[in-house]
């Protein structure tokens, strides 16, 4: 199982795209059980080999590109990937209330030097920790009141990037172990 997390659509009442048609051009590009979650951008499929999922993926890029006229950026997670993810937290071990928590999911992995460069103190109280391609977010005072951004983290890590929060995480991976 795959899991294509779109960037930036149906959020602030931009770049709309229905999540019956997403799952359509999906279909249309080669995916099967295809399922998706709330209105964010969250496509649950299959597709064998992992390069057929890669392929999909550019596919409905490039869809959604010639659709709707603007880019279709996603991030692609295996089930083992995002199992990963979700054992990793930091901040959960460290016992923050998950109602606080956030991930961001690149789509590169990182060079080790510009993780070095990023300013732990940028949006204090809020704190942050890469691990491989994602960026656990601990934000207290929740995400729309911190600089630890999309823009921020993208132009330091070189990288797309997109925010899940922590209950939406855990939703996705039951959907994907399912």
């Amino acid at each position: 199982m795959y899991l294509a997390l779109l960037r930036g659509i149906n959020v602030g009442g931009k770049a709309k795209l229905p999540m019956k048609e997403l799952a359509a051009i999906f279909t249309a590009c080669g995916a099967t059980a295809v399922r998706t979650y709330i209105q964010s951008g969250n496509v649950v499929f299959e597709a064998k080999p992992h390069e057929a999922a890669e392929a999909c993926v550019a596919k409905v890029t490039e869809e959604i590109a010639k659709q709707y006229g603007y880019p279709g950026r996603i991030v692609l997670r295996s089930t083992e990937e995002l199992r990963e993810t979700f054992t990793h937290n930091p901040f959960l071990k460290a016992g923050a209330v998950e109602s606080t928590l956030h991930v961001y999911f690149l789509n590169d992995l990182p060079a080790a030097g510009a993780v070095k460069a990023l300013d732990p103190l940028r949006s204090e109280p809020d704190a942050f920790a890469v691990h491989k391609r994602a960026v656990y977010l601990h934000l207290p005072n929740g995400m729309a009141r911190t600089k630890l951004t999309n823009a921020y983290f993208d132009s330091k890590l070189k990288t797309v990037s997109t925010a899940r929060n922590w209950n939406t995480i855990g939703k996705l991976l039951e959907m994907m172990e399912a």
